[in-house]
């Protein structure tokens, strides 16, 4: 159900100077996701009634990459976009949204580089603010080292004082370790109120967004801090150290959640799951393994060290052995591969089928039972059950300017090192003797051999030295 009353406004302006990259900080990428879309997520589950985004370097960029991948990430709330062209501070990116904030009643304002936020913690926010019927709302966490960070200053009886920011901190202030993760709960029209106040402050002239919470306070409206004792999910990405922390971070949680539902990891400090992968119980991962994008898994899997998959759908019970490589194709069950094969876009294996050492398969189907084994390479084919290729078979699919495709029918065998030149047709149980290249079609249960007979002349070989 929709919660009309909520909405949520992401501060996604910023230029990540530190981050030196021509893509804009929020695009860059944690366990296979944007940090802006971590943050989309998190802010869904909520279930608001819109969620209006802040945007200033690379605003188009930003804005495309978020309409072209919402219905992906799963955002279902409207959302819209408003442009800071003014970077002077986080009370001048609320400013440059004063359009939403005049048709919500109440708004939920995060910052776009923190990837790492709960959305269960959102929630527990909203719920704090509703419940003490506040003003304004803070999020605060305590942190080993608040270098860097507004602190939160409390007052005699432990409620909220004000935020310093920490350019402005005086040394005992800077002593306070409890600091400001940048997300807060507004009244919109006590935001709005406040915003008017704002006067430049600091060295760099910035409107701050924090005093508004002393501005909401001293208009008689509650102004409330909750704090959370993970203060992980308030790092803030700003360079390509703290990217890789986060990511580090990210992957632990993902990590724990996959073993917490059943999921074996030999290593998991070693294996990188994405934030969007699904993994059956009973499943094996040993380490080096490498699982991105919307991949599916199934149950009862196991796979060796190295595997790569990306995009890809893995039915129960499937091994995949050493090295092997699989980009965006769907594997059923009972199916096994490798070492290393590799299968690339658009493959297909149906049940039980095997793809063996060093072997590769390209926009093909690979039909029940069917076997390539070694040292073969099958492309733009279509592969019916039961068909056994030999070590070294090519599929010639590609004449210099077109590809096409050859058409393999059940229960084929195929002798070792054979070319098919497409487009060709093997009808089902045929069978090709080693060597051949078959370049028409080869009638059912038929036989084709093409290649030239053996000749051997006595005394021509290599001559012994005496």
């Amino acid at each position: 159900m929709v919660a009309k009353n909520r909405s949520v406004l992401i501060l996604a302006a910023g230029k990540g100077t530190r981050m030196k990259s021509n893509l804009p900080k929020p695009l860059h990428a944690v366990c296979g996701f944007p940090i802006l879309a971590h943050i989309l997520k998190a802010a869904q589950a909520l279930n608001p009634g819109a969620i209006g985004i802040v945007i200033g370097h690379g605003a188009q960029q930003v804005k495309q990459t978020v309409l072209d991948n919402k219905a992906a990430w799963g955002i279902t709330a409207p959302v819209e976009f408003f442009e800071q062209t003014e970077l002077a501070g986080s009370g001048s990116a609320v400013k440059a949204a004063l359009p939403f904030l005049q048709k919500q009643e109440s708004v939920l304002v995060l910052a776009g580089d923190t990837p790492l936020l709960k959305a269960q913690t959102l929630e527990e926010m909203y719920q704090a603010f509703e419940n003490a019927k506040a003003g304004a709302l803070v999020l605060a966490v305590k942190v080993p080292n608040p270098a860097g960070y507004g602190r939160i200053v409390r007052g005699e009886n432990n409620d909220f004082k004000a935020i310093v920011e920490d350019a402005d901190a005086d040394a005992q202030t800077k002593k306070i370790d409890e600091i400001n993760s940048g997300m807060y709960v507004f009244d919109s029209r006590a935001l709005q109120q406040a915003l008017a106040k704002l006067t430049p402050q600091g060295p760099k002239h910035e409107y701050y967004l924090t005093d508004t919470l002393s501005f909401i306070k001293q208009a008689g409206r509650p102004a409330v801090v909750f704090t959370s004792t993970d203060y992980q999910q308030a790092l803030g990405v700003n360079s390509r150290v703290q990217l890789a922390e986060a990511a580090q971070i990210m992957r632990a949680r993902i990590n724990q959640y996959h073993m917490d539902n059943g999921v074996t990891l030999i290593n998991p400090q070693d294996t990188y799951i994405d934030a969007g992968v699904e993994i059956g119980a009973d499943t094996v991962i040993a380490s080096g393994c490498y699982l991105l994008g919307s991949t599916q898994i199934g149950n009862n899997c196991t796979l060796e060290s190295s595997v790569y998959i990306t995009n890809s759908t893995i039915a129960n019970d499937v091994t995949l052995k050493l090295g092997t490589y699989i980009e965006e194709s769907e594997v059923a069950e009972n199916c096994q591969l490798g070492p290393y094969a590799h299968l690339r876009p658009k493959s297909v294996l149906k049940k039980g089928a095997k793809v063996g050492n060093f072997s590769e398969i390209k926009k093909a189907v690979i039909g029940e039972g069917s076997k390539v084994n070694h040292l073969s390479y099958i492309g733009d084919t279509q592969m019916g059950a039961g068909v056994n290729v030999g070590a070294g078979t090519i599929t010639c699919n590609y004449d210099g300017k077109n590809k096409h495709t050859t058409v393999i029918g059940d229960h084929v065998f195929v002798g070792s090192n054979v070319n098919f030149v497409a487009p060709v047709t093997v009808h089902e149980y045929a069978k090709i003797g080693a060597g051949s290249t078959i370049t028409h079609e080869v009638a059912a249960r038929g036989l084709a051999v093409a290649r030239s007979r053996q000749v051997v002349l006595e005394n021509k070989g290599v001559k012994k030295n005496d």
